[in-house]
């Protein structure tokens, strides 16, 4: 009956199970609580978490010994006595006493009153205590160690929460606040479009004021100048009729047998009127200083002109040239230079406020001049060499004695930046040219500006001295080149024909031709006598900053280029018969 029992085979019972409950009740889905949420970012964080995992892997390894300490099987042979007791003290510290029971064990071992029988074995029950006593020590202490890092996990948390809400509301402010700055500029920018057509016509105001402003100028410098002629003439005429009688009734005879022309009758009038009350404003520049200089006769001959009858030089016969040498002479860029015009000295200006004096070639300083307040546009050495000019973007020209060694002279009166400066041949005058748009005149004897010419309507941006002329050449902006006469303060030729701002011009050593530059690298040839266009080159398309004339035969134009960061010069040799130009050098 047991064994049929035993035998026979048992059934569950088949059940079958929906995926649905029966009740229809529907699950929702559990939204992420938005205060666990920690920033993953977070470097504390991080470094929590970084702790916890540690500690879970070094959990991970205890269970796992634990687990290999678990599945030794315990050896069939269990463990000697003795061995147990060494062990025992071994493990207590009692080494006197281990001293003495192995002692008499060894004794009574050799006597032969022990015997291995009667000794027996320990119990396996101990070993396995043993075991797990072991291990019992083992997860406390990783206990302990986890329930170390489960508080500061927790603290941490606590202080990311806190942050995380201060960080909020910080944000919530802000958020606030840039809110309230939009809606303030938007009520500005409605408040100041209110402005707008009162400004557009104060601006049209302005513009048209200064305009005539410019043009009463122009105006009275033309009256001025016409004055200043009437006046002369009637002092040569009053002059003549205090002659002797013979001399007189012959001037007047001559006279009488004429009609009185207008020009005549507008000095009769001038003469009996006096001088205009609306010019005193004028008086200082008409007024004769008795320090003033005179302006030279212009019959004197350029001792110089020898020079075109000379053989050309090397440069030019061997179609090559090569640096000798570099000098590292400012801190900021160079932005003008003058050659001695009798030693071997070179001056270099810089937007460092301050020129240097070099020797050449071997570089060693000579001087340095320190005194302006912004950045030195030109220099130019007085024609006996003992003096220095330069001019600088503080509206400012200064006079340097060598002699000295210090600025004996300061001329103001630009209202923009000076560009340039250039000294007459007698050295009695310089000239400046500036951003406003006026060229002046200025006496270094009286120390004061003896004329100021107007004509040009933008920015003049260089000026030259005919070498033994009173002749002035000026370029501007307003793409004109323009001469003048330095004596009565007169336009006596004005050159059209460049389409962009002129940079410099320069005139050669006879006087008869100008080179001038332009802002696109155009370089144009001008016949002074016939006003008119002898070559146009194009040299850019990089704008060109300097043109300067070699003393040989023919027309050789240097002119400076500038190409972003480089700046190159190019030779150009134009024979004066054919006007064709070639390419003498290239370097940099």
């Amino acid at each position: 009956m047991a064994v049929a029992q035993e035998d026979s085979a048992y059934y569950l019972q088949q059940v079958t199970v929906t995926e649905e409950p029966e009740d229809g009740y529907h699950y929702e889905e559990i939204a992420p609580d938005d205060d666990l949420s920690i920033s993953e970012g977070d470097e504390n964080l991080e470094s929590i978490m970084k702790i916890i995992e540690e500690q879970n892997e070094d959990l991970k390894a205890a269970a796992q010994e634990s687990d290999l300490i678990s599945n030794i099987q315990v050896s069939q042979r269990p463990e000697v006595v003795d061995d147990f007791l060494r062990n025992f003290l071994i493990k207590m510290g009692m080494i006197k006493t281990l001293d003495c029971f192995q002692t008499e064990w060894y004794e009574m071992v050799q006597k032969g009153s022990l015997k291995w029988q009667d000794v027996g074995f320990v119990p396996d029950v101990y070993t396995h205590n043993q075991l797990l006593e072991s291990e019992l020590r083992n997860v406390k202490k990783d206990l302990e160690n986890c329930r170390k890092a489960t508080n500061t996990a927790s603290e941490a948390l606590v202080k990311l929460r806190k942050e995380r809400d201060f960080h909020r509301m910080h944000h919530k402010r802000v958020a606030q606040e840039k809110n309230r700055l939009i809606n303030d500029i938007k009520r500005l920018k409605k408040h100041y479009a209110t402005f707008e057509p009162t400004l557009r016509k104060i601006t049209e105001k302005y513009n048209t004021a200064l305009k005539n402003k410019m043009l009463t100028s122009l105006e009275k410098d033309r009256a001025l100048v016409q004055v200043s002629n009437l006046q002369a003439t009637i002092h040569s005429m009053e002059s003549a009729w205090n002659l002797p009688a013979a001399v007189t009734s012959g001037y007047k005879g001559y006279r009488d047998s004429k009609k009185d022309g207008p020009s005549l009758r507008a000095l009769c009038e001038a003469r009996e009127q006096g001088p205009d009350p609306s010019l005193d404003s004028r008086k200082y520049l008409l007024s004769k200083h008795p320090k003033d200089s005179d302006f030279p006769i212009d019959t004197r001959v350029n001792p110089y002109l020898a020079q075109m009858k000379s053989t050309p030089s090397i440069l030019l016969r061997t179609g090559g040239c090569k640096m000798t040498k570099t000098l590292k002479v400012h801190e900021l860029a160079v932005s003008c230079l003058a050659l001695h015009p009798r030693k071997q000295i070179l001056v270099t200006g810089s937007d460092e406020r301050l020129w240097k004096m070099w020797s050449i070639p071997n570089g060693d300083i000579i001087m340095t001049g320190e005194g302006h307040s912004d950045w030195l546009s030109s220099c130019c050495f007085h024609p006996s060499g003992n003096m220095l000019a330069t001019s600088s973007g503080d509206k400012t020209m200064k006079i340097w004695d060598f002699a000295k060694a210090e600025c004996i002279l300061t001329f103001t009166g630009h209202l923009h930046a000076v560009w340039g400066c250039s000294w007459h041949t007698c050295g009695d005058f310089v000239a400046s040219c500036s951003m406003d748009n006026t060229i002046r005149i200025w006496d270094i004897n009286s120390e004061r500006c003896r004329q100021i010419l107007r004509g040009h309507v933008d920015s003049v941006n260089s000026i030259e001295f005919l070498p033994f002329s009173n002749t002035l050449l000026t370029s501007a902006a307003d793409k004109t080149l323009s001469l003048w006469d330095v004596r009565t303060g007169l336009c006596a030729q004005t050159f059209f024909g460049h389409q962009h701002s002129c940079n410099d011009a320069t005139f050669n050593l006879k006087g008869d031709t100008i080179v001038s530059c332009d802002s696109y690298g155009i370089l144009k040839l001008w016949d002074v006598r016939k006003v008119a266009i002898m070559l146009s080159f194009d040299a850019g398309p990089h704008p060109g900053n300097q043109v300067s004339f070699h003393p040989s035969v023919g027309a050789t134009v240097v002119v400076i280029l500038e190409e972003l960061h480089w700046r190159y010069s190019l030779l150009w040799n134009f024979t004066m018969s054919s006007l064709s130009p070639g390419v003498s050098n290239l370097y940099h």
